[in-house]
């Protein structure tokens, strides 16, 4: 681990939260393994958890200090549970992944069926992924790009860091804070009783977000007692992620495309003191809950919203993820350099998306703590592509050597988890305040398992 590096990400981090006037230490930091990268990123696991961590302990008044296991930091970017009686669910798509185009590389990200449908609408159906790959070869980079995104599907081109950044989307997140705030209308006196030990019981968080940022930020909240209610579209499936991510949750299906689910949606906003979001930047005002129609609807409300892209620009509204962020934006490009490969290298893990959440948690708790104090609710913005610029201020030198990340048996709680599909283990949490566990009461659930309600 890189001290000064994380110093620095610390100070960002907390500034982006609080504002350049407030300062405060950074947590302890203790077994301070790192995984390798091009990046600081278990500097920013570390960071990152330890921000939610202490956003926890300013919420109850705690003076307790706050530390982070780094090296169980990065095993939460990894992932936090591990299935025994079968194997862990496959992660990818069998046509998801880096293409060799004409002129470049291409990342397809099909995982979601609508998403590979929309690929395929553009490279057509082919029996494996070599057989694609010889379609993709025919294209020019950029050009494919655009029309997978133009059929309605994801992809993005390789960029070296210096063509993103003279790129316009590139160029319109470097204008934007890392969490950008607004002050609200202000709403009636909480009763929250406030606990050390469960933080945030009593407190309602509806749930608006899939892979993978904003279930990281409810998990965290979740874990601090809060009432989880995540909704999703009827169909939507994540079987990867569902033991990993909606411990704590309630879950329920809700069409918005139709009266009766707005309806459904509206009426749980009403009641809801925190909203997560994870839709493109237009979808909910295409639905009628625009910005100021959330805080009419909901006074006092503490909104987090998330996108890919950043929120100006001509990508505001794209469909994005972690690996297409990476990709984009130069990180893919740079960890070639870095390692001597010929192909893109990612992250070892999908940092952007697990950081980015950590940081809607602690934004969150923010929130909560200005609703408490001042009875005005706000209005917080963060995306994957302005932490992904933060990491890139960043780097590793090519000469640092990096051991990785070794998992040892007291990693894990000392009771055995029981899902729906079967036993696993849970990490122990990687950020500690005394007095304040991080533990999810219940399971991850499927989709739809529970009513629309609170």
């Amino acid at each position: 681990m890189d001290y000064q590096l994380a110093a620095s990400l610390w100070q960002q981090l907390w500034q982006g939260l609080r504002g350049p006037g407030d300062a405060t230490a950074a947590p302890t930091f203790l077994d301070t393994a790192s995984l390798p990268s091009a990046f600081a990123v278990s500097e920013l696991a570390a960071t990152s958890i330890g921000l939610a961590t202490q956003a926890t302990a300013r919420f109850i008044g705690s003076s307790q200090p706050v530390s982070v296991n780094v090296r169980l930091a990065s095993r939460w970017f990894q992932s936090s549970f591990q299935p025994r009686n079968r194997p862990a669910p496959t992660l990818w798509d069998a046509f998801a992944g880096d293409y060799r185009s004409a002129d470049g590389w291409v990342r397809l990200h099909t995982n979601a069926p609508h998403h590979r449908v929309a690929m395929e609408r553009v490279l057509g159906q082919h029996p494996d992924r070599d057989a694609l790959a010889q379609q993709v070869a025919r294209w020019q980079a950029e050009a494919l790009e655009q029309a997978v995104v133009d059929a309605g599907g994801c992809a993005a081109r390789m960029r070296s860091e210096p063509q993103w950044q003279q790129h316009p989307q590139g160029q319109a997140v470097r204008e934007e804070p890392l969490i950008s705030w607004r002050r609200t209308t202000p709403g009636d006196a909480v009763s929250w009783p406030m606990p050390a030990a469960r933080p945030l019981l009593g407190v309602r968080v509806l749930d608006l977000t899939r892979v993978i940022a904003g279930p990281v930020a409810t998990r965290f909240l979740a874990s601090l007692g809060a009432e989880v209610l995540r909704l999703d579209p009827p169909g939507w499936g994540e079987p990867s992620l569902d033991e990993e991510m909606n411990g704590g949750k309630r879950r329920a299906a809700v069409d918005f495309k139709t009266a009766a689910g707005r309806d459904t949606l509206r009426a749980l906003l009403q009641q809801a003191d925190v909203l997560v979001h994870g839709y493109r930047a237009d979808a909910l005002e295409q639905l009628g809950f625009d910005t100021d129609t959330r805080a009419q609807l909901a006074p006092g409300l503490v909104d987090i919203s998330l996108n890919a892209w950043g929120w100006h620009g001509p990508w505001r509204n794209r469909r994005g993820f972690d690996s297409l962020v990476q990709m984009a934006c130069g990180i893919a490009h740079s960890g070639m350099g870095w390692s001597g490969r010929e192909t893109p290298t990612p992250l070892p893990v999908q940092a952007l998306d697990h950081a980015t959440g950590y940081l809607m948690a602690a934004a969150a708790l923010e929130g909560l703590r200005q609703r408490h104090t001042t009875g005005y609710g706000v209005q917080a913005r963060l995306s994957l592509a302005r932490t992904a610029l933060l990491l890139q201020q960043h780097p590793y030198s090519a000469e640092n050597p990096l051991a990785g990340i070794d998992a040892h048996a007291q990693d894990t709680l000392p009771t055995t988890e029981l899902t729906p599909w079967g036993i696993g283990e849970r990490l122990r949490a990687a950020g500690h305040l005394p007095g304040t566990p991080q533990l999810c009461a219940t399971p991850g659930c499927a989709p739809g398992t529970h009513p629309p309600r609170w």
